[in-house]
């Protein structure tokens, strides 16, 4: 009978565990298929093309070329390729100016017709309009509507995903934002919580790491959006005065709160490594003449390197998956960040932020769960690389 128990307990476990990681994968390749769709979309909204007189040379634009002249930001087709000559940007809502209601119509049917005269009259122009309006025997020709590219996702500085004529989807600022808080938020949980750890551990009596382990143990119940909070009411008033800034809002900001939010996970952990320790091998350090702090780091540390750096892992993780608090108080600016005291945006917060809002299976709703892949991705490198360090240490 216990035999017949033992083998159903683990076949439970087994199946526990195959059920387990079959939901992981399915996870993983959903992540996967939705974001690899966005390489399947064109850099002009569906359905609308860029018309051009066809004197114009000009065929090709990248996303960032196509905003900066409907931003007016690149106002000669000398900047882009062709010859020297004003640009004419053009939108559907642009004809008003040009023609009279009477002339449109009143359900604008005659709008297409118009265009395409003026299109082939204007030799600067270059039209967003509805690819169905514009008759097929125009003369006029058409911008390539290419499919996005890798490198206009992994090395593009901008992020304006509801930009038309043509949204941009670069990457660059949010990973930038991302690894900038989280490394700052890394640096400053680290040695305090480490010092925390060496405290419980090694130097508090047991009455006092009775009291104080439930308490560092609760702070990790307090929700993420009580931490926004408070680094919302507290830190964000305090660094805009002691540093001067226009806004307090700041990748700063974002790190001391995530910092706070790590530490609890990294003192738990690590001291838990630290008390594992034998106590033969304290005793034989001290037996050496090796003083207390000789025997933590010489000793303790050393020995305890493996769980230090899992709590390290998970402080990491914490740090690097947070939404909610990140999104209030570090400004939500996705831009690429020169200095830690700048508003800036995280691949956590942009997803919270906009997902929402984001048409089902349209670019945009691709595009963030390719920013899920790209966080699964930087989350795996961190693992791998505090793993080998740990695997080197214990060696």
């Amino acid at each position: 009978m216990k035999k017949l128990l033992e083998k159903l307990v683990a076949s439970i476990f087994t199946v526990s565990g195959l059920l387990t990681s079959i939901v992981i994968l399915l996870i993983v390749g959903f992540l996967f298929s939705e974001g690899a769709g966005l390489f399947r979309n064109r850099i002009i909204d569906p359905g609308y093309v860029l018309a051009v007189n066809k004197s114009n040379p000009v065929r090709e634009l990248s996303p960032e070329q196509i905003k900066a002249i409907f931003d007016s930001d690149l106002v000669d087709w000398a900047e882009v390729g062709g010859d020297s000559g004003p640009i004419v940007p053009f939108r559907l809502e642009d004809a008003d100016r040009y023609f009279s209601e009477a002339q449109l119509g009143p359900n604008y049917e005659h709008a297409g017709r118009l265009i395409a005269e003026l299109i082939e009259r204007t030799p600067g122009i270059v039209a967003f309009v509805p690819g169905q309006m514009l008759p097929p025997d125009a003369e006029i020709a058409f911008i390539e509507d290419r499919t996005i590219s890798f490198s206009e996702i992994f090395a593009g500085k901008e992020w304006f995903p509801t930009a038309t004529p043509s949204p941009l989807f670069g990457i660059v600022p949010l990973v930038t934002g991302t690894l900038w808080v989280s490394f700052f938020a890394i640096l400053f949980a680290f040695p305090f919580g480490i010092g925390v750890s060496v405290y419980l551990s090694e130097i508090a009596s047991e009455r006092t790491r009775q009291l104080l382990r439930p308490v560092i143990e609760l702070l990790n119940g307090i929700p993420s959006v009580v931490y926004g909070f408070f680094g919302l009411v507290v830190i964000v008033p305090l660094l805009q005065r002691v540093f001067g800034l226009p806004v307090g809002e700041s990748g700063l900001a974002g790190s001391i709160v995530l910092a706070i939010m790590a530490l609890p996970t990294i003192i738990a952990v690590a001291e838990d490594a630290m008390h594992n320790c034998p106590r033969a091998m304290r005793e034989a350090s001290l037996a050496l003449g090796a003083t207390q702090w000789q025997t933590i780091y010489r000793v303790v540390i050393p020995y305890s390197i493996s769980g230090i750096a899992s709590g390290v892992v998970l402080g990491i993780g914490r740090a690097v998956g947070e939404t909610m608090a990140v999104l209030m108080v570090t400004g939500n600016a996705a831009v690429i960040p020169t200095s830690i005291l700048e508003p800036l945006r995280t691949i956590p917060a942009t997803i919270a932020a906009e997902l929402g809002e984001a048409p089902a299976g349209g670019a945009h709703y691709e595009s963030l769960f390719l920013l899920g892949i790209v966080l699964f991705f930087i989350t795996l490198a961190i693992n791998l690389g505090v793993e080998a360090i740990s695997s080197k240490s214990r060696s």
